[in-house]
């Protein structure tokens, strides 16, 4: 029987052998603190490619070192870093998986040392810093690192690039008007708010022509935020913009409650699917085959981010495929051991 999961999917030139990918998550482990790649990362995302996951996507990497979560994320912001980069994507590849990488920038919610920017002058809360709000020279400085960084994704072998434009970092700062108070050209209104985000896409797709995608949080939760309603828009200025997919995704702009339950963040991946006319990737406490392959089948999404379930199990799609009755072909090594 056909399963949606193990079925390829193609944007561009690039073909993924199932729909399965590993969610960017940040693991904080460039102990040297200059951005590096660590033999941690080496073994971390090689075992998921073992494991056979179709996609994998590198945790948040800054496109400059103020625009770190943390002053051990990885980094993408000078050219000493690709040669570790390219590294690592040719061992991913043995396996069969294409490789992505995050590009991001943290804006408000940096907790590196220093000055830390942001749109607005607005702290995440009364225990992190207060941004500076950018100057023109600030944004301009910061669209070119994006641009820049894309230039070295390309240099190390990526297939594909993800703007982080979730979770409350600077891109996603700018689109939420409870954090952007600009009164310029880059706040005010829903078009102007997403300009920064649309340069940000124009300087990458200068130097870049493979598949683009950007995750979004497409609920703030938050009376006076943004809901999936604007997301659709931004959606479709994305798409005639040339962005490929949306990874949706939600909060963390600002301090909420959300109810969280199996695919909480489902609908949203579908509304904006359906309604704005792009491939979406749904996430968000997706654990098992069976309920993978309903948001599949059901045309709700297009691809399936896995994300803490991976942390768990490094060959989830092997237990998928069982749940699902269908066959994978394993590592020659894991032959003997993947009994179907």
């Amino acid at each position: 029987m056909s399963r949606a999961l193990f079925s390829p999917f193609t944007i561009k030139d690039v073909t993924l052998k199932n729909r399965i990918v590993m969610s960017p998550m940040c693991m904080y482990s460039a102990m040297n603190r200059n951005g590096f790649l660590e033999d941690f990362h080496f073994t971390h995302y090689i075992s998921r490619a073992a494991g056979q996951v179709g996609l994998i996507i590198l945790e948040a990497t800054a496109v400059t070192p103020q625009g770190r979560i943390s002053d051990q994320d990885l980094g993408i912001w000078d050219d000493q870093h690709i040669e570790k980069l390219a590294k690592l994507n040719v061992q991913i590849k043995k396996y069969g998986a294409k490789t992505g990488i995050q590009l991001a920038h943290a804006g408000r919610k940096a907790t590196v040392d220093g000055d830390i920017y942001a749109p607005s002058a607005i702290p995440f809360d009364e225990n992190m810093k207060t941004p500076k709000e950018m100057t023109k020279e600030d944004i301009h400085f910061t669209i070119n690192a994006f641009q820049d960084a894309a230039k070295r994704a390309k240099k190390a072998g990526f297939d594909i690039i993800e703007i982080h434009g979730a979770h409350g970092y600077l891109i996603n700062e700018f689109l939420s008007p409870l954090t952007n108070a600009r009164k310029d050209e880059y706040g005010g209104s829903l078009e102007k708010r997403y300009r920064f985000l649309k340069e940000v896409i124009q300087a990458v797709k200068e130097v870049w022509e493979g598949p683009l995608y950007v995750r979004v949080s497409a609920n703030d939760y938050h009376p006076e935020g943004l809901t999936v309603t604007d997301y659709v828009q931004y959606a479709k200025w994305m798409k005639e913009d040339g962005v490929d997919l949306i990874d949706v995704s939600s909060g963390a702009v600002v301090p909420a409650k959300i109810d969280v339950y199996p695919g909480y963040q489902v609908r949203y991946a579908e509304t904006i699917r359906n309604l704005a006319n792009i491939q979406t990737g749904a996430v968000g406490m997706i654990t098992s085959g069976l309920q993978a392959e309903e948001i599949l089948k059901n045309n709700r999404a297009d691809l399936i981010f896995v994300g803490r379930e991976l942390l768990r199990n490094p060959y989830w799609p092997y237990a998928a495929a069982k749940e699902l009755n269908t066959e994978i072909t394993p590592p020659v090594q894991y032959e003997r051991g993947w009994n179907f």
